[in-house]
């Protein structure tokens, strides 16, 4: 780290504490929506895999014997508590999209599997059976190696139960259980499906530690996420073939029958829930003779009744598209199929959201009108506008969304894709079934989130404002942090909205905005005095949020009977400074939390919003005390260091405790 300036004795506490506060900090979170040459970190492949854009392709039919890995290259660390029965307090949760195709479909099949290893070569392994991680002893030494086999083959001299199942194996090739492919549904009944056509085929698998648990689940890609695993597997033992270090990734083989095991997408997480693979635009493998079961007569006669089916009604067909069309899309200009992500057309997002109905609106702001939309593979998302007064600068603007659209943490809300029609562009983002943070703590909402939530949900948007900071190739300045930025996926988890979009309005001068970025009551000082914003007014903003989520006041409290607006902020520090400062906490959660606890996140809440932008943390170091297991727990010296420099009447605040220089205004 190189301060701007002698590290205050907090931060320097902070840091030789990290390590042991918050080991998770430097754990993985990775997504791959597809694979290419530049897709960074590259994976170590092994053997026959190799990268086959978009995907990465496992065997190879040139050889007789084939076998294939593919590793994500850093290991993951397991920590362990030596007991008499050794405990794992690490968990994980993937995802991941493959297919398995053969050239002939009566051939034997091989399939692919799931491998947590010590290493990116297993010992003795075959090629050309058992996923090439085997060889045929059973009885191996324990450990370190477990594997989810998606199988499409039966042995019998293992005891498979069919040719197309899902297993868990410990370090051999028997399966400690297994299940037929398929999932439940909604009403909890049980629909089977082959593995073994090439058909895309989602997996999530969630790792508990502490529970020495392994959950698999398994759907077609289309299919939302099944509620019930498919397997839920629970044993002791699985302590006993893990490492303190392992390998994550994939391996499959095949012998002279031609069987191509293909993987799509793949993201993962030791920190939380792994973020959503986008299944738009995957590839669809199938099979090349598929129609060598028809006879040449049948299949002259399909092709005579296409060309006159299709005789009569392509021109209809094509007036009816083509108006359309002009009506709907604009015509794309080449500079804008250099922008990534997914560009969407008008038709597909009207569509979406049944004509951007009334009943899909969701709310607006200074960018425009948001609508839930439901794309055609049951994708539910949320589409946004963005309004621009001309095209002088569209290609900037689109520059700008092409550079947030690779922007990709489990924190943050992903954006699926974009549409321009005219001066109007389309956002296409996840849609976060549980909406902002606001209506969970303010205007008395039906449910009151509690204590828990509410750290847990700071520590989230910590983590994404964290990456945005330090995470990406470059600084990102969000701009715009507050709690109705934050919004709540289906767990009830948080993730940052909008980043980088205050900076994207400039270009075209969005609705309802001002020379100052920004919401009054979240601003740093100097972002009022000199309208720029950096890092270090990031930190202030979310200083603010963690303010308002711990009191359950929003930053200016017009509902104060008083001449003059009441400011959180100068409120909670008013109570700091009385000696008061558990006294700020929200009344509606008394007894929730414990009162060390409170008042060490109030602190960091203060800290945060500092004066001084020189001396306020930087989010690693927010980030390592949010993410301790109880910030209670944290050694008293840190948390009295928590406490903001020297913030009493004379250091940086004005008669009152109002803070110089800000101009508090609507």
């Amino acid at each position: 780290m190189l301060p701007l300036q002698p590290t205050p004795l907090f931060l320097t506490i902070l840091i030789f504490t990290h390590q042991a506060i918050c080991p998770s900090i430097y754990a993985l979170d990775f997504l791959y929506n597809s694979f290419s040459p530049t897709a960074v970190p590259l994976l170590n492949l092994t053997d026959d895999a190799r990268l086959v854009p978009p995907v990465i392709r496992l065997t190879n039919d040139s050889n007789q014997f084939s076998l294939g890995r593919a590793f994500y290259p850093t290991r993951i660390p397991f920590n362990f508590t030596k007991t008499p029965n050794s405990t794992i307090s690490t968990s994980f949760s993937t995802q991941f999209i493959f297919s398995i195709l053969p050239e002939i479909s009566t051939s034997p099949g091989f399939g692919l599997a799931f491998v947590l290893s010590g290493s990116t070569s297993p010992p003795n392994a075959l090629a050309g059976q058992y996923f090439g991680l085997f060889s045929t002893a059973l009885n191996a030494p324990p450990g370190p190696l477990i594997v989810v086999e998606f199988d499409t083959g039966r042995n019998t001299e293992f005891n498979d139960r069919d040719d197309n199942h899902v297993g868990i194996d410990l370090n051999s090739i028997e399966s400690r259980v297994s299940q037929p492919a398929g999932y439940f549904d909604r009403n909890g009944g049980f629909v089977p499906f082959r593995m073994r056509n090439g058909e895309n085929i989602r997996a999530w698998i969630e790792f508990d530690g502490p529970k020495n648990e392994i959950n698999v689940t398994l759907a077609p890609v289309g299919v939302p996420r099944p509620v019930r695993p498919l397997i839920n597997f629970r044993d002791p033992v699985i302590a006993d073939y893990l490492s303190d270090e392992m390998f994550v990734g994939f391996s499959a083989s095949k012998t002279t029958w031609v069987e191509a095991q293909r993987v799509l997408a793949w993201s993962f997480s030791d920190t939380g829930v792994a973020r959503d693979v986008n299944t738009t635009n995957l590839p669809v493998f199938l099979l090349e003779n598929a129609s060598s079961r028809l006879s040449g007569g049948a299949i002259a006669g399909i092709v005579i009744a296409c060309v006159v089916v299709l005789g009569v009604g392509l021109g209809g067909f094509y007036r009816f598209c083509w108006k359309r069309s002009r009506e709907d899309d604009d015509e794309i200009e080449d500079w804008e199929l250099e922008y990534w992500p997914h560009r969407f057309s008008y038709l597909e997002l009207h569509q979406a959201t049944d004509g951007f109905a009334k009943d899909e609106f969701l709310g607006s702001g200074g960018f425009g009108k948001v609508y839930k939309g439901n794309l055609e593979n049951n994708v539910e998302v949320a589409v946004k506008s963005v309004n621009h007064d001309s095209k002088q600068g569209l290609k900037e603007f689109m520059a700008e969304i092409s550079s947030m659209g690779r922007l990709q943490h489990k924190n943050l809300v992903s954006m699926r894709g974009w549409c321009r029609k005219g001066n109007v562009l389309m956002l296409v983002y996840d849609y976060m079934p549980n909406g902002s943070l606001n209506k969970w703590i303010f205007d008395n909402p039906k449910t009151l989130m509690g204590w828990e939530g509410r750290r847990r949900v700071l520590a989230d948007v910590a983590e994404g404002l964290n990456y945005l900071h330090h995470g990406w190739e470059q600084v990102v300045i969000h701009r715009d942090i507050k709690a109705s930025n934050v919004l709540l996926d289906s767990e009830m988890r948080g993730r940052l909205g909008d980043f980088g979009l205050a900076k994207l309005y400039a270009h075209g001068e969005a609705p309802n905005t001002t020379r100052v970025v920004g919401t009054f009551g979240y601003l740093a000082p100097e972002v009022v005095t000199m309208a720029s914003p950096t890092a270090a007014s990031d930190v202030y903003s979310f200083g603010v949020v963690v303010l308002e989520v711990a009191c359950g006041r929003k930053p200016i409290d017009t509902s104060v009977e008083t001449e003059d607006e009441e400011v959180l902020l100068d409120w909670v520090r008013k109570k700091y400074a009385e000696g008061k400062l558990v006294e700020a906490a929200d009344k509606r959660i008394t007894g929730q939390f414990e009162v060390e606890e409170m008042e060490a996140v109030l602190k960091i809440g203060l800290t945060c919003c500092h004066p001084d932008p020189l001396r306020r943390p930087n989010m690693k170091e927010v980030v390592a005390v949010l993410l301790g297991e109880n910030v209670a727990t944290t050694p008293k010296a840190l948390l009295s260091e928590l406490t903001p420099k020297k913030i009493d009447i004379d250091d940086g605040y004005g008669d009152e405790g109002k803070l110089k220089g800000i101009a508090i205004t609507s």
